[in-house]
């Protein structure tokens, strides 16, 4: 990553537009659709969301800014002042705007709607997730445990909202539980995607009797490094090289062109790599 794309990318404006847009946008997936039918949309918001359906006291939006206080402790203790205000904005944003937010979206069938609400409640929450906060509440948590032990985020909010369901079925219907389950599952799937959007790698293996002439026509067009890893073949005992490129999927038909135009019998193999730090990648996200 270039100082200036660094720079850019840890300015206030960038980090506070992802807040905000990905903020409006979980705002109008739960006042939308999650309300109407009732649906508990997981972490804080949630455990708000039902105490406001069981009790009728407040509303989800007051009660969400009251459960944060002690997250944001956390994240003031294990986190940072920045990571604390950022978040700040988004839970600010999030209690206010559901106040007055009101954009109806008609989805009559319970599945549909559970659906289409975890697809724009999980690229909500990744926008904000891709800056430099959260959106406060369960993710001050998620982004801890992120740093100290690279849980995923998605994974942690999936687990922690399993716990959360297995209290609403004391006190909801079964089919209006499993149908927030799912709208959950498919927010967390959709949360991993939208942190890898821009960041996701691909690690190809070459191997070819003509690793050298590879090498040098990668450096050549692509203008990537490539490594050679020496290598012996189990089955004839042969030295071999092997060719370790780290490459983003817009170049990886090019490479593949590359490689099969010097030897078309060369062994192409690719793995996929959720994000690559050092180096000309990125560099770790700081808080």
């Amino acid at each position: 990553m270039s100082d200036k794309k660094r720079k850019y990318v840890y300015s206030v404006f960038w980090n506070c537009g992802l807040i905000i847009i990905g903020s409006l946008i979980q705002t109008v997936a739960i006042k939308g659709i999650a309300t109407p039918h009732q649906f508990v949309p997981g972490g804080l918001f949630g455990i708000a969301s039902l105490i406001h359906y069981l009790t009728h006291w407040l509303n989800p939006g007051l009660l969400f800014l009251c459960l944060n206080i002690p997250m944001f402790i956390l994240g003031y203790l294990f986190v940072s002042r920045r990571f604390l205000w950022y978040s700040a904005l988004a839970m600010l944003i999030v209690s206010l705007s559901y106040q007055f937010i009101n954009i109806p979206i008609q989805i009559d069938d319970q599945l549909y709607a559970a659906i289409v609400f975890g697809a724009f409640l999980g690229v909500g929450s990744g926008m904000v997730l891709r800056s430099l906060g959260s959106n406060g509440g369960a993710d001050v948590l998620a982004i801890i445990l992120f740093q100290k032990y690279n849980i995923g985020v998605g994974k942690f909010s999936f687990c922690f909202n399993m716990l959360l369901y297995l209290a609403c079925f004391f006190s909801m219907s079964t089919d209006l539980v499993i149908a927030s389950m799912i709208a959950v599952f498919i927010a967390a799937q959709t949360i991993d995607y939208t942190l890898s959007l821009f960041s996701q790698r691909k690690l190809v293996f070459v191997i070819s009797p003509q690793a050298e002439e590879v090498a040098d026509q990668i450096m050549s067009h692509l203008k990537i490094g490539t490594t050679m890893v020496p290598a012996v073949g189990a089955y004839r005992r042969e030295a071999k090289t092997v060719l370790m490129v780290v490459i983003n999927n817009i170049q990886l038909k090019r490479l593949e062109e590359i490689v099969f135009t010097v030897d078309e019998h060369a062994l192409f193999i690719v793995e996929n790599t959720f994000n690559v730090l050092g180096s000309s990648f990125s560099k770790r996200k700081l808080y």
